[in-house]
């Protein structure tokens, strides 16, 4: 089964094929996403420590966070994406 990581910064990845969606946290239902994510313990920190700068939703219903951009990790995974595609 050959599942595609994507790297969401400092060592850590996802599986692609599991990503709803890669938001910026910034906005109010962003924050409220996070927090009720933190509530119901389905929030992963992969942060580093560092500031948290996207959030990834997975199918899980997970919300993955990242000290990578938004924008940067979207065009980590469309990278991905088109090359799967390819082969």
């Amino acid at each position: 089964m050959d599942q595609n990581l994507l790297n969401i910064g400092f060592g850590s990845t996802v599986v692609s094929d599991r990503v709803v969606a890669i938001v910026s946290p910034n906005s109010a239902p962003m924050k409220r996403l996070k927090d009720e994510a933190r509530e119901e313990k389905r929030l992963i920190d992969a942060t580093h420590g560092r500031r948290t700068r996207s959030m990834i939703v997975m199918d899980s219903n997970h919300v993955v966070l990242s000290a990578i951009q938004a924008e940067t990790v979207s065009q980590r995974y469309n990278m991905q994406r088109d090359s799967k595609r390819i082969e």
